[in-house]
């Protein structure tokens, strides 16, 4: 199966997705394939990769989160792969409010286990399509960041573009 690679530039340094028929299966802010590629799973791994200059709606998306509405992101469509509860929460991360974080532990209720607070923490940790799968909104019920896979200083970027 083949896929489409772009980079993107932002004002957080580049941004490569990889996707497929218009789908997206990895994304971050990194110039190399290889930091993408890991994360996704085996059995949706592309065979052969093409770079392009645009990904339509995907390319269209980012360019609007920049400018001020993540709306668009949350409507592309978005291939991952792992268990149940895992997969469900991805799909809740995509119903968190810009600018509302909720915490490692509202995350894990909100998925619908209370208790599963490590799993919630997993699912973000394991979340191959950043961004458009907003793993950035969940932080420590301190308050404080915790981690992200791309950088603290661009999920703080996120958090504040998004709270503006």
């Amino acid at each position: 199966m083949k896929a489409q690679l772009v980079q993107l530039s932002t004002p957080d340094g580049p941004f490569t997705v990889l996707a497929r028929d218009g789908v997206v299966l990895a994304s971050g802010w990194t110039a190399g394939m290889a930091e993408l590629t890991g994360q996704v799973h085996p059995s949706l791994r592309p065979d052969a990769v093409e770079e392009v200059t645009d990904l339509g709606g995907i390319s269209s998306a980012v360019e609007a989160f920049y400018a001020g509405d993540p709306a668009p992101a949350m409507a592309v469509p978005v291939r991952q792969q792992s268990g149940p509860f895992r997969a469900h929460a991805w799909d809740v991360l995509r119903q968190v409010k810009p600018g509302s974080p909720v915490t490692y532990a509202e995350y894990a209720a909100l998925a619908g286990n209370p208790r599963a607070v490590r799993a919630a923490a997993s699912a973000c940790a394991f979340n191959a399509a950043a961004l458009f799968v907003p793993c950035h909104r969940v932080i420590r019920t301190d308050g404080s960041l915790g981690g992200f896979r791309w950088g603290l200083r661009i999920k703080e970027s996120l958090l504040a573009r998004e709270a503006a």
